[in-house]
């Protein structure tokens, strides 16, 4: 299509998306009479493109070499392209690589809408949408002998457009369900990415509550060695009226190690006054810098590690506080709070006990409409049969029992605000693909009926199991796994938590004493060690329930070890005989730490041998597996 033919452009049965590239493309003058695209050509440049994009490379790694036996076998390639269209790696079948360099399909080739039109790459880099180009949409005439499907990749840290995976090849492969490919592709690669950052959060703020520097209370940015933002404390409105300015995932500094403190007044933006900076070091690696910053109220800047959710509106419940000053519960908090602010669904993983329901509210409250709905929804809960309409809804006749003039499902419930898919690991895989749908479409169809209805709808999905291990059993869908799992919250078990055990205990104590109406209760030294010690297998629940129980049963005024509960104290005994009916006796507050208590203690009275131990709990060898997935016991 040359600029003569413009004013011939109609809609007709052109896609609305390609027409609209094809007019951007004529109104950047892109010469569509050229042969391809065009290749950097200075190789320096290329390196350091590559360089800059190591994370983007390394995250999308595992992906790549999935897919790459399969490429060879459908005549395709596979390239990643980073956030202004330029190919930066490429894999598959080698003939068409080799053909692929014709038209600069390689790396250094540059695809932006700008450089050559309408294309799988820049496409879906301009729109920020999965699109594909077949044949004759692409807007040059030296690209028309190829078809392409485009994803675009986003930082998980602040949503923006970082890249593109791109599936190429000649016109007889294509599929329509390849932009199915890529954008499950694009969400692994999301995924990998979230834990990479991740992992580098965690190691900053080990270094840094490792360092002498931690304890005060000055407001402080966490900085990474590029001079990102990683974690922020003390940093609000009140003590920093710019202070929504100084996002997480936000590039304040250079490079850390290209400046000297003194560079820092002219570096910083003219609201901001440091105190100083303290680079940190961990595992004798170099992790990133401390920022500490003036701030007008220092009353203000104190230490809390107390996180108040208030009230829904209209819903009669206290207010939830969410206790914890752990990096991995800081890690987790500071991303759920991210979370919220990019329209994107949220896995949260984690224990049994550890309060995955906790970080849910805690999205829920930072949505910015204090009407918004919460919807939970149990899915272990919900017979397969019934959780369909659950969800969806359904209209007047559409199985025996409806209700008279149909429901709205949980998702309608849901519309505006969030909606909490509970157990999701236990969703029956035939109806996955339906919630994939919705999700993909954010619309849904109420049982029975063929009418569109359109939602707005947060998904935040929880879990105690491991999906990945779920998809290689195939009973949960690789694809739904990447589309729930945008961004992935884990939630630490107790045992991982430190000092955060006491700061619960002195939280319940403070709670129960209320509540009960008796004298606050003290802990003795010794059995302050040994809540410190045990590993507290039913996490926060099992803790609570301890303490309820020390409230209801302990003579107080000072617990002692007496005054727990038998398995708190056999954990460090060796196993006697009479342990297991010690156990089951009912003296936990806790169900399920009875139960995982009773299969570890079993499985070593067995000396490992599971048959027995089946016999024993009088539960099915299949029971017994799935339990000991569930409270991740080892057989050893």
């Amino acid at each position: 299509m040359t600029s003569d033919q413009s004013s011939r452009v109609r809609p007709g049965p052109v896609r609305a998306d390609i027409l609209a590239s094809w007019q951007r493309s004529m109104e950047l003058g892109v010469d569509a009479g050229v042969l391809g695209s065009r290749k950097i050509s200075d190789e320096n440049e290329i390196s350091l493109r590559r360089k800059r994009n190591a994370d983007l490379r390394r995250a999308a790694s595992a992906a790549f070499k999935r897919l790459e036996p399969h490429l060879s076998d459908a005549k395709s390639i596979l390239i990643l392209a980073d956030d202004q269209g330029v190919i930066i790696d490429a894999i598959g079948d080698e003939s068409v690589l080799d053909d692929g360099q014709e038209i600069h399909l390689e790396i250094g080739g540059h695809w932006d809408e700008k450089a050559v039109g309408t294309n799988g790459i820049g496409t879906a880099l301009k729109t920020g949408k999965p699109i594909y180009v077949h044949a004759a949409e692409h807007f040059v005439e030296g690209v028309q002998a190829w078809t392409c499907a485009g994803a675009p990749i986003r930082n998980p840290f602040d949503n923006s457009l970082i890249g593109v995976v791109d599936l190429s090849g000649p016109p007889d492969i294509f599929r329509r369900h390849n932009v199915a490919l890529v954008l499950a592709a694009a969400r692994e690669i999301e995924i990998a990415l979230a834990e990479q950052q991740r992992q580098d959060r965690t190691q900053l703020l080990e270094a840094f509550l490792q360092s002498k520097y931690s304890h005060g209370d000055n407001s402080v940015l966490l900085l990474d060695r590029n001079g990102r933002i990683m974690f922020r404390r003390g940093i609000d409105d009140t003590t920093l009226p710019a202070s929504e300015k100084l996002l997480v995932g936000s590039k304040l500094l250079p490079d850390l190690e290209s400046f000297s403190e003194n560079d820092l007044p002219a570096l910083l933006p003219p609201h901001l006054e440091a105190q100083g900076l303290e680079r940190l070091i961990f595992d004798n690696t170099y992790r990133g810098a401390a920022l500490f910053l003036n701030s007008e109220t220092p009353e203000s800047r104190s230490r809390k590690d107390v996180l108040s959710i208030q009230p829904r509106r209209n819903v009669p419940e206290d207010t939830i506080q969410i206790i914890g000053a752990s990096p991995k519960m800081l890690e987790a908090i500071e991303l759920a709070e991210r979370a919220a602010k990019v329209n994107v669904s949220v896995l949260i993983q984690g224990e049994t006990g550890v309060g995955k329901e906790l970080f849910a509210r805690l999205i829920h409250s930072r949505l910015g409409r204090v009407d918004a709905p919460y919807v939970p929804v149990n899915c272990a809960a919900i017979s397969g049969d019934l959780i369909g309409a659950e969800l969806f809804g359904y209209v007047d006749g559409a199985f025996t029992g409806a209700v008279r003039g149909g429901r709205a499902g949980k998702f309608e419930q849901a519309d505006g605000g969030l909606l909490c898919l509970d157990e999701i690991g236990d969703m029956p895989i035939e109806l996955q693909p339906y919630l994939l749908r919705a999700l993909e479409q954010r619309a849904i169809y109420r049982m029975g009926d063929d009418k569109r209805r359109p939602v707005d709808v947060r998904l935040v999905t929880m879990t105690n199991r491991d999906l990945r291990l779920e998809i290689d059993k195939g009973t949960f869908r690789r694809d739904l796994f990447y589309r729930i799992g945008v961004i992935t919250i884990e939630v630490p078990p107790l045992r991982e938590r430190g000092g955060d055990i006491l700061s619960l205990v002195e939280h319940f104590s403070a709670h129960f004493a209320d509540q009960i109406g008796r004298p606050r209760m003290s802990f003795a030294d010794d059995t302050t060690d040994l809540l410190l010690g045990y590993r507290w297998p039913g996490n926060v629940r099992e803790l609570r329930n301890t303490v309820q129980r020390i409230y209801l049963v302990g003579s107080g005024p000072v617990v002692k070890i007496r005054d727990l509960p038998p398995e708190l104290r056999d954990d460090f005994d060796e196993p006697e005989a009479d342990s297991l009916e010690s156990i089951l006796s009912g003296n936990s507050g806790d169900l399920e730490s009875i139960e995982a208590s009773a299969i570890r203690r079993t499985i070593q009275a067995e000396k490992g041998n599971l048959t027995r131990v089946a016999a024993v709990l009088g539960i099915s060898r299949p029971t017994l597996y799935r339990k000991m997935r569930q409270y991740r016991i080892e057989r050893g």
